[in-house]
């Protein structure tokens, strides 16, 4: 009997040992694409079960400082063009980066009326205004540079209160801690947000649409499956998951 038990785990062993080793790719992302990503995660997976996607969100600069400091991401989605640029300059990624969406800059809101834009700002109503740091995400600084192209930044800074990230900034905002908050239009349209406060999506007269680029990150294991999961988000596969959450497309459908 001992025998037979002893066989069986052999067996077993063996057969565990024979089967492909799963093949996990590890991605650092901006934290306006957590929505947009859980379903492109999920619809990946379904057609690749042997790849696991880990995502781990951030503000686009700190994500860029760990990967500076060695953190093993495969990936890095980023939420412009600059930061992925200087991972480039640092000699620590695998080609040039790529443009894979372009998002838009959006003021939300629970309490406050904001289809009139920036002049509701200066209201009494508005005490407290959510900004991302500038110097760590893209959304902030895009917002940080529209208050002061139209001269409300010096009139408004005392409102200000900064958030680590996008997604803290629209937590901010949704908890009422701030009455306006500045966003990235896909956290506005997500569920969470969209059901419980209205948006106003900057004109592009006001707020350009911001590239956002992706860059391999040099010897990390199984960059080839990252590169996999990189042309597939740039595919049609994903256009209307990105539309979905009011990006603009990198590619053109076909």
């Amino acid at each position: 009997m001992k025998i037979k038990i002893i066989l069986f785990i052999s067996a077993i062993l063996t057969i565990i040992s024979c089967s492909p080793k799963e093949q996990k790719v590890t991605i650092a992302a901006a934290a306006n694409l957590r929505y947009v990503l859980d379903e492109i995660k999920e619809q990946y997976t379904k057609e690749n079960p042997e790849v696991q996607l880990q995502m781990i969100y951030g503000s686009s600069g700190t994500l860029t400082q760990q990967i500076l400091n060695g953190a093993p991401y495969n990936l890095f989605l980023s939420a412009d063009t600059k930061f992925p640029e200087s991972i480039v300059k640092k000699g620590m990624a695998e080609g040039l980066p790529i443009n894979y969406c372009y998002g838009r800059l959006a003021m939300w809101s629970s309490s406050i009326e904001v289809s009139k834009g920036l002049s509701i700002l200066t209201s009494p109503q508005v005490k407290k205004i959510a900004v991302a740091n500038p110097s760590q995400a893209p959304y902030g600084e895009t917002a940080v540079n529209l208050l002061k192209k139209f001269n409300l930044y010096n009139q408004i800074e005392n409102k200000i209160v900064w958030g680590e990230n996008i997604n803290q900034t629209a937590q901010f905002a949704s908890s009422g801690n701030a009455e306006v908050g500045f966003i990235a239009l896909s956290l506005a349209l997500a569920p969470q947000m969209k059901e419980k406060g209205q948006y106003y999506v900057l004109p592009e007269n006001q707020a350009l649409p911001i590239a956002q680029a992706a860059v391999l990150i040099k010897g990390q294991e199984n960059n080839k499956q990252a590169q996999t999961f990189l042309n597939y988000i740039v595919s049609p596969k994903c256009s209307s998951l990105w539309e979905k959450y009011g990006y603009g497309l990198a590619i053109k459908k076909q």
